[in-house]
């Protein structure tokens, strides 16, 4: 696995197969979670979305349709 971190931003960051270049888990740094890509799944995850983060800059075009909660940027803490 290589791990990528973009310079000078506090949680920006990728993980990847070496070999295959898939995405791979990541731990955020400073956040109590843990990045897992939908495409490493090999089964249904038995969750659903809680909610839509970054809706400020998603592309026009795209239209959110359901009726979960929608943030700017990230969701508040707590």
């Amino acid at each position: 696995m290589v791990s990528y971190r973009l310079p000078g931003t506090p949680r920006f960051g990728n993980a990847f197969c070496r070999l295959c270049g898939s995405p791979m888990p990541r731990a955020v740094p400073g956040r109590d979670f843990v990045v897992v890509p939908a495409g490493s799944l090999d089964v249904e995850p038995g969750i659903r979305p809680g909610y839509h983060i970054f809706v400020g800059s998603k592309a026009a075009w795209h239209e959110i349709t359901d009726r979960l909660p929608q943030y700017e940027e990230y969701p508040p803490e707590g």
